[in-house]
């Protein structure tokens, strides 16, 4: 699995505590919000209905998830929200993308800029590094002994375009079409294959290699831009050592 792939494995288990699940929890009903102002029926309306799941992945609580939708379809101050994204360069010349729901540009930008020079980074233009990303389905998925050529398979034959195994074969990370992730997810849920997340993501065409210093400068930018309230998610192309991730997942 790619070294961010890894990262996201690790900020996921960090967002057990409560602080961290209850900023999730506002970030992703953020996104519900957003998506629910195409209209707030998940049956016909597919972004919703993605991010809803992705909601459900995290336990964000039913009652959060209607408030959400009730808020877009309301009335109320939905349409206050934003939703844009930032380009940056993170320590050795990492590509960052940063996706945000905000009612306020100015601060968000602010909050951006402080996290970048306070990381070793810097915002960049538009156009600047996005174009080293491509949109795609991917789905986590825990192999608990199962076969991991039967796994492949079930994904393929479902539409994935692309699947990648971690060395210790424990994990699997699928690559589909974002209008494929659904069938792939329940190609796999059908055939009795645990899916931990599901969501459309981008993703890094090429990665970039890191010494330790770099690396462990990334993970605390990475990091940092997460926390900001209104980022929703954050993105980059750097493929950490080992030896980082490891220290990171103790950590986690």
């Amino acid at each position: 699995m790619s070294g961010h792939s890894k990262w996201s494995s690790i900020k996921h288990k960090k967002a057990n505590t409560d602080a961290k699940r209850g900023q999730l929890f506002t970030k992703i009903c953020k996104e519900i919000t957003i998506a629910a102002r195409s209209g707030g029926d998940p049956a016909i309306n597919s972004s919703l209905r993605l991010v809803i799941q992705r909601a459900r992945d995290a336990n964000v609580p039913n009652k959060n998830i209607d408030r959400a939708i009730e808020r877009a379809t309301g009335g109320g101050d939905a349409d206050q929200l934003e939703e844009m994204s930032y380009e940056g360069y993170g320590p050795g010349g990492t590509a960052v993308l940063i996706d945000v729901v905000t009612d306020n540009k100015n601060r968000t930008v602010a909050d951006l800029r402080l996290a970048f020079s306070r990381g070793g980074g810097a915002l960049a233009e538009n156009g600047t590094v996005a174009w080293q990303f491509e949109l795609r389905g991917v789905a986590n998925v825990a192999a608990n002994g199962r076969d991991i050529d039967e796994i492949q398979l079930t994904a393929i034959e479902a539409g994935a375009i692309d699947v990648d195994v971690s060395e210790d074969g424990t994990a699997v990370e699928i690559y589909s079409e974002p209008s494929d992730l659904e069938a792939v997810r329940a190609a796999l849920t059908a055939s009795g294959v645990e899916v931990e997340k599901a969501e459309v993501a981008k993703v890094p065409k090429n990665t970039v290699e890191l010494d330790e210093k770099a690396a462990l400068a990334t993970l605390k930018l990475l990091e940092r831009l997460d926390d900001l309230d209104d980022v929703s998610r954050v993105y980059s192309n750097a493929e950490f050592p080992e030896a980082v991730l490891e220290a990171a997942a103790e950590g986690a």
